[in-house]
């Protein structure tokens, strides 16, 4: 097959054709791989798994195949079909063990597809505590703090899922998967498929008692700050964090005994702006009080930020147990949880974490598994790299265009596999940096 009517270039005839050997466009894998031996997810997710197959019938072990589903996903084929096109491609063979020429071919699709519908509930539990174990497992030392992060994110579906409802803030039909992270290093911690509604206070301390008693079960002296918005700020989940001495800086929904408490704030905020006479300044001001609702037990610490703009007064609210002023509560600590927006964009957007479209909960709750781990891997080469080079805070799409997507041609030989990488590539001195560092011990 020849790729004809191709322009000449300077009076001379172009012959596209495709007989350039056996070649890979996914050469970056290769240091994927290692950072996954480096790491043992396939090992460790597959030992959560009951294999019902015949011993003797077994082409393609579970801990082969979440490894090959995770190194797609990072390189950026998130759907399980993507198995059939390149279950023969040299470079994920090579990544998978296998021979590039006379090794046997990958997993198919339709054998994906059963995996992704084999774990149980109980395994899924199981596999969810060895994410968390595999976080503890990142830091070379105890920590002395970490913040974590939670939110959730809209993830539409098509069908009849299981756990999909009709979310009318959206205006469609969705999940709001949980997403926890480590605010300070960017490391996921936890995704949770959840139904398309609101968590309530009951939901939001399930969650953080599992994770967080995981984590202390590992780090028992480990300080630990809690920050979510308001659909997080529950009174159930504050006198949890009380018991357990756990910080939170949570966000509150406004009402009608809120904004008086903050009058005098948002009239002094709208007397300073006009009295600036810039009429596109914003001016804040801070402050705090205690405050309980009806159905809290305690009164809180309360802090407020008002803005006074041209389009009128904003008030909001945060909930906290931490000691500070109301300024620096709000715009260091708070704000600063605007950081895992960007984290769940990587784990939604870059990694395709949205394809949940499996009809059983179990296999959507496994698919987020999975994604989380294609995260690790991309999270891992990112702080291979040095602190003060680009690929230390490069975006993972941006990582795969520049250091996963690379040509190569592979060639099986006798006694070594040779894979012959673009002359012009314009990365090589970082790719051989990141490749030796990814194969030193962990």
């Amino acid at each position: 097959m020849v790729l004809c009517c191709l322009s000449p270039i300077a009076g001379r005839m172009v012959h596209a054709d495709f007989d350039g050997g056996r070649l890979t466009s996914d050469a970056g894998v290769l240091v994927l791989a290692e950072i996954e031996r480096r790491l043992g997810i396939a090992e460790r997710l597959a030992r959560c798994l009951t294999d019902s197959r015949a011993p003797g019938q077994v082409r393609h072990t579970l801990a082969e195949m979440i490894r090959f589903r995770v190194l797609l996903i990072a390189a950026g084929y998130a759907d399980a079909n993507d198995c059939d096109a390149l279950r023969t491609d040299p470079a994920f063979k090579m990544a998978l063990g296998h021979l590039p020429e006379t090794g046997e071919d990958l997993c198919s699709q339709p054998t994906m597809c059963r995996l992704e519908n084999l774990p149980t509930i109980s395994a899924l539990k199981r596999m969810m505590a060895i994410m968390v174990e595999l976080f503890c497992d990142s830091f070379p030392a105890v920590p002395r703090r970490i913040v974590l992060d939670i939110d959730d994110t809209e993830d539409q579906v098509h069908g009849r899922q299981q756990l999909a409802l009709f979310h009318a803030h959206y205006g469609e039909r969705c999940f709001l998967p949980i997403h926890i992270y480590e605010a300070i290093t960017g490391k996921p911690v936890a995704v949770i498929l959840r139904p398309g509604k609101t968590p309530d206070g009951a939901e939001v301390t399930l969650v953080l008692r599992h994770v967080i008693h995981r984590i202390r079960a590992r780090w028992p002296k480990v300080d630990i700050l809690v920050r979510g918005d308001s659909h997080y700020g529950r009174p159930e989940a504050m006198a949890w964090c009380e018991r357990n001495r756990i910080g939170y800086v949570l966000g509150l929904s406004g009402n009608k005994i809120l904004l008086a408490r903050v009058t005098g704030l948002a009239e002094d905020a709208a007397v300073s702006r006009l009295e600036g006479g810039d009429p596109a300044e914003k001016v804040r001001r801070y402050g705090e009080f205690r405050y309980a609702a009806k159905s809290w037990h305690v009164e809180r610490r309360i802090v407020a930020r008002v803005e006074a703009s041209d389009r009128g007064t904003d008030s909001r609210f945060i909930a906290t147990n931490l000691a500070g002023t109301p300024r620096w509560l709000y715009k260091a600590v708070y704000c600063a949880r605007g950081q895992a927006e960007n984290l769940v964009k990587a784990h939604k957007v870059h990694l395709a974490s949205d394809r949940t479209s499996c009809t059983k909960a179990t296999a959507n709750q496994f698919r987020l598994v999975l994604h989380t781990a294609a995260y690790w891997l991309l999270h891992t080469l990112r702080g291979l790299a040095p602190r003060r080079s680009f690929w230390h805070r490069a975006q993972f799409d941006t990582l795969r265009l520049m250091l996963i997507k690379v040509a190569g041609r592979v060639t099986e030989l006798a006694t070594r596999i040779k894979v012959a990488l673009p002359s012009s590539y314009p990365y090589r001195a970082s790719l051989t940096l990141l490749v030796s560092r990814a194969a030193r011990p962990p």
